[in-house]
């Protein structure tokens, strides 16, 4: 399987399945939380990178009625049109996440969730190199990722016949990348889902 084929069967999967992934997972209230925390962490009117970012519920959502200025990026245009619906204080950008290009420096914090799971393997380390050199000194890096080393497809994702493609590392493979970009692990836990689970890393870049 080559590089772009997997990347198509994430933006067809999710364009096909938008508004499911939403219900089955609780978008809402699942992530709401964690955006409460990245606020916390952040001053007024922090600027904030969704990468991955979905429909835009409730990352972006959230973080711009806190008052923060947020730039979110997917690779699904259903996703893109449901967001810019949903958010249209935000800016959005449909895109590979490893080929978007910001300027060093630029943003306060970098969210990914469930993101860098639908990236091939050898693309991860340098994408998480790129999202390091985009935060601010002290800049936040929140991302949920692999627990246990994995990479297939589910080629009846929710139900609905449509196929789905994931690849992630483990926990101890994840820690080593972020530290490797030049960031510092904050805090991890395991964010547990049917007999499974991910891992949360909060990261930081340092001053």
């Amino acid at each position: 399987m080559t590089v772009e084929e997997p990347k198509d069967l994430v933006r067809r999967g999710y364009d096909a399945l938008s508004l499911r992934y939403d219900e089955a997972y609780d978008s809402d209230t699942k992530y709401r939380h964690w955006v409460a925390d990245l606020h916390a962490r952040l001053a007024p009117g922090s600027r904030v990178l969704d990468l991955g970012c979905g429909s835009g519920v409730p990352v972006v959502r959230d973080l711009v009625r806190a008052g923060h200025r947020v730039t979110g990026v997917d690779i699904s245009e259903t996703q893109i049109d449901r967001a810019r619906e949903q958010v249209p204080q935000a800016e959005f950008t449909r895109a590979d996440a490893t080929s978007v290009i910001f300027p060093v420096a630029t943003f306060d914090a970098v969210v990914s969730l469930y993101a860098l799971i639908h990236v091939p393997l050898e693309e991860q380390p340098p994408l998480l190199e790129k999202i390091a050199s985009w935060l601010r000194p002290g800049g936040w890096f929140l991302c949920v990722t692999g627990q246990h080393a994995w990479t297939g497809t589910d080629e009846n994702w929710l139900g609905s016949g449509v196929t789905m493609w994931w690849s992630h590392a483990d926990a101890d493979t994840n820690r080593s990348w972020i530290a490797r970009a030049g960031l510092t692990v904050d805090h991890e836990e395991i964010v547990p889902e049917g007999d499974g689970g991910h891992a949360l890393f909060w990261a930081r870049r340092p001053l």
